[in-house]
């Protein structure tokens, strides 16, 4: 008798190497930070935001926002674009929707539940 192993499986457990995990864990680093958390939390509240209003809203000097922000870009959990001489951040949602993805969601899951 053949056994047949579901499609999302297969392509699960060929994704399961070192620089997949590398890649969320880079991204849960990110995100494991109170102020990092809140920068998400007002981005994703206002959309595109320029640093300069951030700075205000997230009452921290520009120096160690920036900090965070280039954490947070390199996790590519959030998107810059330069207008003039701001910086305007926003939220990546495709990277954002990712972490709440069935394919990372699965590689949690004993088989056949």
């Amino acid at each position: 008798m053949k056994t047949i192993i579901p499609i999302h499986e297969v392509t699960v457990k060929t994704a399961l190497n070192d620089s997949f995990f590398e890649t969320y864990e880079t991204k849960f680093k990110a995100l494991a930070d109170r102020k990092r958390l809140q920068i998400m939390y007002e981005l994703t509240q206002r959309g595109k935001t320029c640093v300069c209003d951030l700075c205000d809203i997230v009452e921290m000097a520009q120096s160690k926002l920036s900090y965070h922000l280039k954490i947070l870009l390199d996790a590519k959990l959030i998107t810059k674009e330069i207008i003039g001489t701001w910086s305007y951040y926003e939220i990546n949602n495709n990277e954002v929707n990712a972490l709440l993805s069935e394919q990372l969601c699965c590689i949690f899951r004993p088989s056949g539940s």
